[in-house]
């Protein structure tokens, strides 16, 4: 496991159909497979305003004031390919880190850039539904709010951010795997107790 790094990611978009919307915000930070932090950094990406909805928009707070500084695609895509170390294996994780998975590999591709990532991915969604399964408890929802709230991560509204996302999801992490434990489900087969 010490040859993989995960990409704690997060990222805004200007609606949910890549083939219709711009990535407006990435966040990732690195972790080693013990889920120890050793960089972060966040881009807040030019999008073209026809590939923005107003839900989007409001949702994440971009405004063209907010945005002013933030960076062609190409430029955060290259930034975020050199930020992962070297000789690793890049494995994407996230809350619903699929959706941000399909919005990167079509901006890599568009922009001609080798998608420095592996196919695998690790999700939080998983792991919150894994846990209340193990004990043996029912979730109302798989979304990040709720795996942090049921964690006594946050209460109330939390601000939809890239980064602040990405840091609640890895804390998320940390929780649900600190607190699975190696035991049989309660209606498992004797055999898969064994």
């Amino acid at each position: 496991m010490s040859a993989f790094v995960f990409a704690f990611m997060d990222m805004e978009f200007g609606g949910l159909d890549p083939e219709l919307h711009d990535i407006t915000e990435i966040a990732v930070i690195l972790t080693d497979y013990r889920l120890a932090e050793f960089a972060s950094r966040e881009w807040k990406v030019r999008a073209r305003p026809e590939r923005i909805t107003p839900q989007a928009a409001e949702m994440s707070g971009y405004s063209d004031e907010a945005w002013k500084d933030a960076i062609p695609v190409r430029q955060a895509l290259t930034e975020v390919a050199e930020m992962l170390p070297a000789g690793k294996v890049s494995v994407p994780a996230g809350q619903n880190v699929r959706m941000d998975v399909m919005f990167l590999e079509r901006a890599y591709k568009s922009c001609g850039i080798p998608y420095p990532f592996d196919y695998h991915v690790i999700d939080l969604a998983t792991l919150f539904y894994s846990w209340s399964l193990v004990c043996g408890e029912t979730v109302p929802a798989l979304s990040l709010r709720q795996a942090a709230t049921h964690a006594g991560l946050i209460e109330g509204v939390v601000e939809h951010r890239a980064m602040a996302d990405a840091r609640l999801t890895l804390e998320a992490f940390r929780h649900y795997v600190g607190r699975l434990a190696p035991r049989p489900l309660p209606d498992a087969p004797a055999a898969a107790r064994a």
